[in-house]
């Protein structure tokens, strides 16, 4: 798994510009009426190549490092979504995020707390991930997995499972066969 420490302290005026352009990008996005082109003319200035064919993202939305998050056709993403892509956030063809998810892929040094502790997330293929769900750091979440709203997902859930929880335990896997 991919581990990366960032020290805030040290980031240059190249990525302060560059984080600020994506502030402000995603504040105009939560000022525009949803599914009109000046909307997705906006997702596009944010996420350029990385967000799929016919994928959505509903306002409004939160995070950082928006350049680190890629995301796979057809998927939508309810509102209130906070989005902390430093570490790296995939999501894969398929996926559903309900309202109110928190994909964390950072965190801070418990000692240093100007330095980011960074795992990407992977959300694969027709994952369903429920209302209010957080998902930290270096978590994978497998295809055609559902976790339950509201749970706190610590460590992965494989291919067909069903998390629920805090934290989120594996209470069921899914007859793959019926997908």
């Amino acid at each position: 798994m991919d581990f990366e420490r960032v020290d805030m302290r040290k980031m240059s005026e190249e990525d302060m510009a560059e984080a600020f352009r994506m502030s402000e990008i995603v504040f105009k996005i939560n000022h525009t009426m949803p599914n009109t082109d000046e909307y997705n003319s906006l997702l596009k200035d944010l996420l350029g190549d990385n967000l799929g064919e016919n994928s959505m993202i509903m306002a409004p939305i939160a995070g950082a490092a928006f350049d680190r998050l890629k995301i796979g056709d057809n998927v939508f993403i309810n509102s209130n979504s906070l989005l902390m892509a430093r570490g790296g956030i995939t999501i894969e063809d398929d996926v559903m995020l309900a309202a109110n998810v928190q994909l964390l892929s950072n965190n801070h040094d418990e000692y240093d707390r100007q330095v980011l502790t960074c795992k990407p997330i992977h959300i694969k293929k027709g994952a369903w991930i429920g209302a209010g769900v957080s998902i930290l750091p270096g978590v994978t979440i497998g295809e055609y997995a559902i976790v339950g709203a509201g749970a706190i997902v610590t460590k992965d859930v494989g291919d067909y499972e069903v998390a629920v929880g805090v934290p989120a335990k594996i209470v069921k896997t899914l007859d793959k066969e019926k997908f």
